[in-house]
């Protein structure tokens, strides 16, 4: 029953969040959606604890492709930074900003950066490709992201300063424009760095929310200093270069903490 513990835990947030929403908004769809996402993480959670080798992927193929190609593709919602933008102009709460609000905003204050390890559809492929153990020290390119960022805000704002027409049109091909190239760059920084999370680490705007949120994180990987030898393999099988050695919330990269628990799988005293 312990091992249930967590898993319990984490489907009783969603399924408050799915609840009050679908109360709240009068819509079934959010009790459906909330509801989905929370049973993947948990079952992924359960998964882990019981030692499946696949557990994270699991969960990154049931989220990610839900919305990548339930919500994205067929149901025609922007869920893409973009998305929020656009519906924070609009004034209303829905869809991506309800997602963002969730996920990547106030959720982080939770799980820190756990959307990136088990529920990106962009790193659900990017963690396909061969580099998922970096082989070089980590640039100084992070400043990209803001770029990224800006250039989100100033796309979908111009739209509405012009004014456009068709803008649930234009919003969707952004979707799918977007992923495309968020892919095919993610893939070329892979290559180029022999690192599968170049892009989150350089390029992703999604960042910028999830970086000061997740400092505040409740679920954190912490180590055992009395079972610690120090001999660096943890930090060696991170991908996202964090010293989860470094138990205080200043650790070098401790913002970029995806959860994926190589660190703890890896540790050969079980000192994470």
């Amino acid at each position: 029953m312990k091992k249930c513990v967590l898993p319990l835990m984490l489907l009783a947030v969603f399924e408050t969040v799915a609840v009050t929403l679908w109360l709240t908004k009068d819509n079934m769809f959010y009790l459906f959606n909330f509801s989905y996402i929370g049973l993947s993480v948990s079952l992924g959670v359960f998964l882990f604890i019981r030692k499946y080798r696949h557990a994270r992927r699991v969960v990154q193929l049931l989220v990610g492709l839900y919305m990548l190609i339930y919500l994205g593709l067929i149901c025609r919602e922007n869920m893409q930074i973009e998305g929020f933008w656009y519906y924070l102009f609009t004034g209303v709460f829905e869809a991506a900003t309800i997602h963002y609000a969730v996920a990547k905003i106030f959720g982080p204050l939770i799980f820190g950066r756990g959307w990136c390890g088990y529920a990106c559809w962009t790193a659900m492929v990017l963690d396909f490709l061969p580099f998922k153990v970096p082989s070089q020290p980590r640039k100084n390119l992070g400043w990209i992201r803001y770029i990224t960022f800006s250039a989100s805000l100033i796309f979908v704002a111009a739209m509405f300063i012009l004014p456009v027409g068709n803008l649930e049109r234009i919003m969707f091909w952004a979707f799918v424009v977007g992923n495309v190239l968020y892919y095919a760059s993610g893939i070329a920084l892979a290559y180029v760095f022999r690192d599968n999370r170049a892009f989150c680490k350089y390029l992703c705007p999604v960042t910028v929310f999830l970086r000061p949120m997740s400092y505040f994180s409740l679920l954190r990987v912490k180590c055992d200093k009395d079972k610690c030898i120090s001999c660096g393999k943890c930090r060696r099988v991170c991908p996202m270069n964090v010293d989860v050695t470094d138990n205080s919330r200043r650790r070098e990269n401790g913002t970029e903490c995806i959860l994926c628990m190589e660190c703890v799988k890896n540790c050969p005293k079980g000192a994470l």
